[in-house]
């Protein structure tokens, strides 16, 4: 059979009604914006930031571009390949590789309506920034004052004005996760305007995305360029770079560091979901996959070390305006304390004032208790995710001369990453049900959309309560976790074992005019599935050494401001395992089933003479 007839035998009504995309320029930005998100901009400089630096030398950037190449690209290549060749979503790529394979694709599905339920919550959170952005001063550059206009509120006070805005006045978040609180009737209404503007973009499907990306795509980078050219500017932000830029040799020898390079780049790259191969099947067949591998992997890669740059070079100013302003405050106790007169201690000679007072009278100097004022001390604080955004850079934006403009721009582009990553998180459930076939023909792809946004709105409204931050960080560590793992483990077993090898390769020489070389092919049979499986292996062995705790904002801990830790209830715990079995349970389910009902039908039926055989395959015919 040619490769046509072959192409044409996977699905033939299914290939003939496939829509396109306009050009390759909106496929790529689709991919990329759907590679490049939040994680980017938020996870990558927190790693950087605690194992010591992104130089080619780093000792992050090793483990990592490691990860990049013998795990990242090939799981990459291989979606963009199959999806492009069989033209389907992933419930269907699977399905026709292999019945057995099923399950495959429904627990892509489930991991992305998850991740899509919990993520458009977090852009709930950047339009409430972004709405409240606009107003001068920015509401979380000072404390607001009691309802008896008698001094400022307490808990703003304790803590900081940063801290108090998102804690109390966006997230109103209880003291534990057992304590649920209502609703927040302005995170319910920014979480409807967030879905609403996620069926917009998505309301017909590639079509109407094609022409979103053009926007969403781009624009982060415009903005992080502007905040990067702002930034070196600024005060402090050689000191940032610096920092970044400065390798730790010794972590190399700490595993955490290669599990974590190996986890972000699997991430960062949105494999398993199923949207790389949904978006890679409105390809023409004719379509040189290779090379859009290489393209959107090394563009996310290079996004995530940009990013950083950006980011550090802010955080740098902000931490030396924060020990400015320790040194500043340590200057007065002394001035006051000393009756000498002012500007005679200046930040320059403040530390031979201080060794000359604590020699002549050191009890006086003791009974100040003086913060200990140390740059490295403010650049070693280091935070990932939400605390990033909504703590330290809101933080570092109000000391930055014209922080309306900077906040705006900053939470307009987390708002772009966010919508393209929800594209691929939508196109991830939305094409396996129409593979399913259990929707009705006559439902218009418009109200599948709103019926799934609806859905997906309504379960979380759960991350809207007083309790849904910490429900979020659950959904976050552990539904798309060990469960993208194990799916991708099973993509990869699914070509080389199912679909075979020497298959698998005339399908990519059909589409780039070439078979895939030695390195892709070493890849897929033997270290890509090694490295997922020491991956899985070693993050369960991280998990089961480690108590599951949570971080809690109670205003009545004994060392508040300081989050107070928390070990999960048992029956949260439960809920944890259940978020990490339930997306991946009908691979075996699934598989279980397609061998009885074979044996079944083996029992209970003879096969005519000479009828094929719709198992066989050459799958086991390995061509390396």
């Amino acid at each position: 059979m040619s490769d046509s007839e072959d192409a044409r035998s996977v699905g033939e009504k299914t290939t003939e009604e496939r829509p396109k995309w306009d050009n390759k320029v909106q496929y790529l930005l689709t991919c990329i914006g759907f590679a490049v998100g939040l994680g980017n901009v938020w996870r990558f400089p927190y790693l950087c930031q605690v194992y010591g630096g992104v130089l080619s030398t780093g000792a992050f950037l090793i483990p990592y571009l490691i990860a990049l190449v013998f795990e990242g690209l090939p799981l990459l290549y291989l979606e963009l390949a199959i999806g492009q060749r069989l033209r389907l979503g992933s419930i269907g790529v699977w399905n026709s590789i292999s019945p057995y394979l099923g399950g495959v694709g429904m627990a892509s599905m489930m991991v992305s309506f998850l991740v899509g339920v919990y993520y458009n919550t977090i852009l709930a959170w950047v339009l409430w920034y972004f709405f409240h952005s606009f107003q001068d001063p920015l509401p979380w550059s000072e404390c607001p004052v009691k309802e008896d206009l008698q001094g400022f509120v307490q808990e703003c006070v304790d803590s900081t004005p940063v801290n108090y805005f998102w804690y109390r006045q966006t997230l109103n978040v209880t003291s534990n996760i057992e304590t649920n609180g209502s609703l927040q009737w302005w995170l319910v209404l920014c979480l409807a305007t967030a879905w609403c503007i996620v069926y917009i973009c998505f309301i017909r499907g590639i079509e109407t995305i094609g022409k979103a990306v053009y926007i969403t795509a781009t624009f982060p980078y415009l903005v992080l360029t502007i905040f990067l050219v702002r930034a070196l500017t600024l005060p402090g932000a050689t000191d940032g770079l610096i920092y970044l830029f400065t390798p730790e040799w010794e972590l190399l020898k700490n595993p955490r560091v290669w599990l974590d390079a190996a986890t972000q780049i699997f991430f960062s790259l949105s494999l398993a979901f199923g949207g790389l191969i949904a978006f890679s099947s409105y390809n023409s067949e004719k379509n040189n996959c290779e090379r859009d591998t290489l393209l959107v992997g090394c563009i996310n890669s290079a996004t995530s070390i940009y990013a950083s740059i950006s980011i550090f070079a802010i955080l740098g100013f902000k931490a030396t305006t924060n020990y400015n302003s320790c040194v500043q405050s340590n200057i007065l106790a002394l001035t006051n304390t000393f009756d000498i007169e002012d500007q005679n201690i200046t930040a320059e000679n403040y530390d031979s004032w201080l060794v000359s007072l604590n020699k002549t009278d050191h009890a006086k100097v003791s009974s100040l208790n003086l913060t200990e004022c140390k740059l490295q001390t403010f650049l070693d604080e280091s935070v990932s995710g939400t605390g990033l955004a909504f703590i330290v850079f809101t933080e570092a934006v109000i000391a930055m001369p014209g922080s309306q403009v900077w906040a705006v721009l900053f939470f307009i582009m987390l708002f772009s990453l966010g919508l393209s990553s929800m594209f691929g998180n939508m196109e991830g459930v939305l094409a396996p049900l129409n593979d399913l076939k259990v929707l009705p023909k006559w439902l218009p792809s418009e109200l599948i959309s709103a019926i799934i946004a609806l859905v997906s709105l309504l379960v979380g409204l759960v991350f809207t309560m007083g309790s849904g931050n910490y429900w979020l960080e659950i959904f976050n560590n552990y539904v798309g976790s060990v469960s993208l793992l194990l799916i991708a483990f099973f993509e990869i077993i699914g070509v080389v074992m199912f679909r075979g090898m020497k298959k698998f390769s005339e399908d990519i020489e059909f589409m780039t005019g070439r078979r895939p070389n030695l390195f892709w092919r070493v890849c897929w049979m033997g270290i890509s599935p090694v490295l997922l499986l020491v991956i899985f292996l070693a993050y369960i062995v991280v998990q089961a050494q480690t108590t599951a705790t949570y971080t809690a904002w109670n205003p009545d801990y004994v060392d508040f401001p300081q989050a107070e830790v928390l070990p999960y209830p048992d029956w949260v715990f439960a809920m944890c395992v259940l978020l990490v079995a339930i997306p991946v349970a009908p691979i075996p389910i699934v598989a279980l089933y397609r061998l009885i009902s074979r044996c079944c039908c083996k029992t209970n039926t003879t096969e005519p003479s000479g009828a094929s055989n719709p198992y066989a395959n050459e799958g086991f015919n390995m061509d390396t």
